[in-house]
């Protein structure tokens, strides 16, 4: 069970660092290049795409942390 939740643990940590790479911030960061933080481009309004991804982010985030803290108890 703990290599399991290991193997979780790394898999949010990715996810993670990918979704907060993604944001945009004073047009940089990668989501310039998929075009998330412009109003054109392959994805539509950047806004819609934005509360998303913050949706997201906070998720992955709430889901790292209970997997540490879970990783602790074991």
């Amino acid at each position: 069970m703990e290599n399991i939740l290991m193997i979780v643990q790394v898999a949010l940590s990715v996810a993670v660092i990918f979704l907060v790479l993604m944001h945009s911030g004073k047009d940089a960061g990668l989501s310039g290049a998929f075009g998330v933080g412009s109003g054109s481009g392959p994805l539509g309004g950047g806004s819609l795409v934005e509360r998303n991804l913050n949706r997201w982010t906070v998720v992955f985030a709430v889901l790292f942390v209970v997997n540490t803290i879970v990783l602790l108890r074991i």
